[in-house]
């Protein structure tokens, strides 16, 4: 397993994270998995095994169940030296305040979820989606005083656009607070869209990527083509809407291509899809999940996995997304002065 640092901070991260959205299988989660406590500790030690040292969770998975499982699964221990991650922000009840960035809903949320998870710190600690209503200045402010006070050691930000993450970073620096060593985004094969501004920013700010959901929901991991579903039941075939697809004939050819790879290599697509995923600029970490150990311990192993020249050469041009305004006009008039940043999109 390898380990990176996680953007502009001194913590190492494996490249591969386990994600427990499976975890708990209350409500609306049901149709991505519903993990127990003893699979989960199954899961855990098999990650464990292999050199995985981060866990990733969120308050609303799951209603909360998902950390539960995972404080009742470790016990209050941490194998491996296990760092936890979480997530608050999302709306987790139907009150005026049950979500947000304000500093009542952070604070109580933290506490909460520090209380399921049976630890007391959380390692790293995400803002869950944008809230353009509550200041910034309120939200870091809040994370600052959770850091100082022990309860949280590093911050960072999910499914922010790439001004959102540049408002918080000045912010941040004006103030004095904590700043955001990690975004966790949706990034893929299939979607590339966080290259026009997420890695730009992550290389030149020192924002380090861990990718969600890196198999587009199952879709790129070798059990789907053109035609040809999974047997029982996925989160794709049992009503899970994420990622949206544009372009269906353009996914059949970039799973054609992980396809072609895979059996080169002797591995599975899915294995190729995560590898590729960490050559790319800025990405610190895969975040994986599934419901079986063999799920897992095939994810896993594409930490190991090395893609040649070619092979990225292949996976690159037929997934490749088109310059939109202002990068078209870049292309042609500012590549001279080209920056590490600007290479995340333009290569």
């Amino acid at each position: 397993m390898e380990y990176r640092y996680l953007g502009r901070s001194g913590l190492k991260v494996s490249t591969v994270t386990l994600g427990t959205m499976t975890f708990g299988g209350k409500g609306p989660f049901a149709a991505i998995g519903d993990v127990g406590v003893k699979d989960a500790r199954s899961i855990i030690d098999l990650c464990v095994d292999h050199g995985v040292n981060l866990i990733d969770t969120a308050n609303m998975y799951s209603a909360g169940r998902s950390e539960e499982i995972i404080g009742e699964a470790l016990n209050g221990t941490r194998p491996g030296n296990m760092l936890i991650s979480s997530k608050a922000r999302m709306p987790v009840g139907d009150g005026p305040n049950e979500g947000g960035f304000s500093r009542h809903h952070l604070i109580r949320e933290c506490e909460t979820s520090l209380k399921r998870l049976r630890t007391d710190v959380i390692d790293i600690y995400y803002m869950h989606e944008w809230d353009g209503q509550t200041p910034l200045e309120e939200m870091l402010e809040t994370l600052d005083t959770l850091v100082k006070q022990g309860k949280i050691r590093y911050i960072g930000c999910s499914n922010f656009s790439g001004w959102h993450i540049m408002k918080a970073l000045g912010v941040s620096r004006e103030h004095n607070l904590q700043r955001f060593v990690t975004q966790q985004i949706h990034y893929t094969l299939e979607a590339r869209e966080a290259e026009y501004e997420l890695l730009p920013i992550a290389v030149d700010q020192g924002v380090g990527v861990l990718a969600w959901s890196p198999l587009a929901g199952g879709l790129l991991s070798g059990k789907y083509g053109r035609n040809k579903k999974p047997e029982g039941i996925t989160r794709m075939s049992d009503g899970w809407t994420e990622p949206p697809i544009r372009d269906e004939e353009r996914l059949w050819n970039i799973v054609d291509a992980l396809n072609d790879v895979a059996a080169q290599h002797g591995v599975s697509a899915a294995q190729v899809a995560l590898a590729w995923i960490l050559t790319r600029p800025g990405v610190a970490s895969v975040v994986i999940g599934g419901r079986k150990l063999e799920q897992i311990r095939d994810n896993v192993a594409a930490a190991n996995l090395q893609l040649t020249t070619e092979d990225l050469k292949r996976l690159n041009e037929v997934s490749a997304i088109p310059l939109i305004y202002p990068y078209w006009h870049q292309a042609s008039f500012a590549k001279d002065t080209f920056t590490p940043a600007d290479r995340a999109l333009f290569g």
